[in-house]
């Protein structure tokens, strides 16, 4: 049984995702560029059974001076509630990243490579009156020079408690 249960392990681990799977595909993505100036957003939050229960609109502005990036973020929800939220971003070498927020626990680690760029943190969720601790598996996909695509996956104790899905477009662009 205990053999069983590596193995499955094993195979689960590696059906996963890796930023490497993403090294030299096109075009490639620079946060710093992307997440400078103005951007809308919009997505929704779907729960494990594949349900929308939330969406929203994200109007972001960020700025960089060097390998240092702010972003500011006013998230509009479709019950008419609202929530901003501002992440400072510090490019490291080698495509990686950190980012900090006052919702987020310790900081944001982010790793890219290619179109690709993924972010892991835990975020403090504040849900009824009670704030919860959740693990957030973000990948962000660079869809061209103007749009960028955000898959999210939220879980607690390795428990999958839902996903989020969001587009992001740099202000002023053509399609």
């Amino acid at each position: 049984m205990r053999l069983l249960l590596t193995m499955l392990m094993l195979l689960l681990a590696g059906c996963s995702a890796r930023i490497d799977d993403y090294r030299g595909r096109q075009p490639t993505l620079d946060l710093r560029q992307f997440l400078d100036g103005r951007l809308t957003a919009w997505g929704q939050f779907q729960d494990r059974s594949g349900k929308v229960v939330k969406r929203f609109t994200v109007a972001m502005n960020g700025s960089w001076q060097g390998n240092e990036g702010r972003l500011d973020e006013a998230f509009v929800y479709d019950d008419g509630s609202r929530q901003t939220r501002t992440w400072h971003i510090t490019a490291l070498p080698d495509g990686r990243y950190v980012g900090r927020a006052a919702d987020v626990v310790g900081e944001a680690q982010g790793e890219s490579a290619g179109p690709a760029l993924r972010w892991r943190y835990t975020l403090a969720l504040p849900v009824e009156g009670k704030v919860y601790h959740v693990q957030m598996d973000d990948w962000m996909y660079l869809h061209d020079r103007h749009t960028m695509i955000n898959r999210t996956v939220m879980s607690k104790f390795g428990v999958r408690l839902g996903e989020i899905t969001l587009f992001f477009r740099k202000e002023g662009a053509q399609p």
